[in-house]
């Protein structure tokens, strides 16, 4: 089920009522069934897959807290990854394997393997579901969680469903807590929370759905359009892509907040960022500190020689782009960000042996580094976004040598006005942006009660707008999320 869908509209209600009408000892049980009825709108029979994976890593948690031998609970353990890992490889990447095997059999020795395709559709929201249910096993066997010794609790922590198919990826410690305790309505959680979930409808239906139909235009075809309509488009994807993911991030911390529940924060205006380190500290928090403390930190971290702690950096982020998608564009896309930390250590070294580092400190380089560290991200979209690495390719080739022929921006207007409503969006979408920018800090803080309006009537006049904008330009094609896909 679609946060932006009509179907929605009435199961965030209906289920909010009961949740506070039923007695607390019924509550896990109402909302892990209207978890499962929300996860099988997609594909029904795929909630018996994440059954199975739940039963395994509940089974395995149990025994994990339960032996001392070292030998046997790294058994468990592997037992549970192998089962979770197994499933990832099994639906997102054997195809991939598959097509990658065959291409170089046909190389060596002109035939392609006898191995078949599986003809299987990707289990929404498999990769965040697995990695949430991952972080639980490690945690119990790091001693760090007991473990859920109530099957419905467990359950409903891998199952939640405001952030079951698209995060944040919760850690134990913060939530399983919370699905014991007894929740009271309280006021200020339900305008918080509504605010938020408003916000989040309003970055994906009125900016992420409005730019993805320009972006599709020129990504189909990249060797069709000129460099200024592709970079125009590029810079298009970034904003639609922030506001497409942070906004479901909003909606699901928004709806959870409602009926009492913490979720942790997963984007914090990322494209302020003066770094790519600090761009990951503020882009997708949840899955950067999951690979920090799971991968990063077991592998040594910062804390080993600098050409490990280099190839650490660039193996995480390697292994970032696998976890996106079954294609080489996300490998590169990953591999593009470990390079740029590695370019950020070997920079500042140099900067602190010349004694330069001080500068950056100064007014004019936080300005150069922040537009620095978003043309530095928005290029690696280009792979993240393309079909292919041609593409991507092809479409950085266009935009490198067709930007500064004469009317070249009038050219990318006219090729996105081959509709006439294609025009006037794209001069909506640019003024849309450049108001999204101012406005973008200022509500991260009202929602977060950092910021208070000085007059009631100025925030209420604010959401006034921002519902008014849903209603007179949101897309309501009921677009799915792009990071369902993962």
């Amino acid at each position: 089920m679609l946060f932006n869908s009509f179907e929605f509209l009435i199961f965030f209600p209906v289920v909010t009522i009961l949740f506070f009408v039923l007695p607390h000892r019924f509550r896990w049980s109402l909302l892990l069934t209207a978890s499962c009825f929300f996860y099988m709108y997609f594909i029904p029979v795929y909630i018996l897959i994440l059954f199975g994976t739940i039963i395994i890593d509940y089974i395995a948690g149990i025994y994990l807290e339960d032996t001392r031998d070292p030998k046997r609970k790294r058994f468990y353990l592997l037992c549970s990854l192998v089962a979770n890992i197994g499933v990832l490889a099994v639906f997102k990447y054997y195809n991939f394997f598959l097509d990658n095997i065959n291409e170089a059999a046909l190389l060596a020795f002109d035939q392609p393997t006898a191995l078949r395709y599986l003809g299987i559709a990707l289990p929404i929201g498999l990769s965040f579901h697995t990695f949430q249910a991952m972080s639980y096993t490690f945690e119990v066997y790091y001693g760090r969680q007991k473990a859920e010794r109530h099957f419905g609790i467990y359950a409903l922590y891998v199952m939640f469903y405001p952030q079951l198919v698209a995060g944040p990826i919760e850690r134990p410690q913060n939530i399983l807590h919370q699905f014991h305790e007894k929740k009271f309505f309280e006021y200020h959680r339900l305008s918080s929370g509504l605010r938020l979930m408003v916000w989040g409808l309003f970055k994906k239906v009125v900016i992420a759905d409005n730019v993805a139909g320009l972006v599709n235009i020129a990504y189909a075809n990249p060797e069709d359009h000129t460099g200024m309509t592709l970079l125009l488009t590029s810079y298009f994807f970034a904003f639609q892509i922030y506001c497409d993911f942070s906004g479901y991030s909003d909606m699901a911390i928004g709806a959870a907040r409602v009926m009492g529940y913490d979720l942790m924060e997963n984007f914090r205006t990322p494209y302020v960022a003066k770094s790519i380190k600090e761009f990951w500290s503020r882009w997708h928090i949840s899955l950067s500190t999951w690979f920090r403390d799971y991968l990063y930190i077991p592998l040594g971290g910062n804390r080993v020689s600098k050409s490990k702690w280099m190839f650490n950096l660039f193996l995480v982020f390697l292994v970032s782009g696998i976890w996106h998608g079954a294609n080489w564009t996300y490998v590169i896309w990953g591999a593009l960000h470990g390079i740029y930390l590695m370019i950020a250590i070997v920079k500042d070294d140099l900067l602190e042996r010349w004694g330069a580092d001080h500068h950056a400190k100064k007014r004019i380089f936080r300005i150069f580094n922040t537009l620095l560290t978003f043309h530095l991200v928005t290029f690696a979209w280009i792979f993240f976004r393309a079909e292919s690495v041609g593409d991507a390719f092809t479409i950085i080739r266009n935009i490198a040598g067709g930007i500064y022929t004469p009317g070249s921006f009038k050219d990318a207007i006219s090729i996105l006005a081959d509709d006439p409503k294609n025009f006037s969006r794209t001069i909506f979408i640019m003024l849309l942006i450049l108001g999204f920018l101012a406005l973008d800090p200022l509500m991260d803080k009202i929602v977060k009660g950092k910021f208070l309006l000085p007059q009631a009537y100025m925030k209420y006049a604010l959401y006034s707008f921002i519902v008014a904008s849903i209603i007179l330009f949101g897309f309501f094609g009921e677009v799915s999320f792009i990071y369902f896909q993962f």
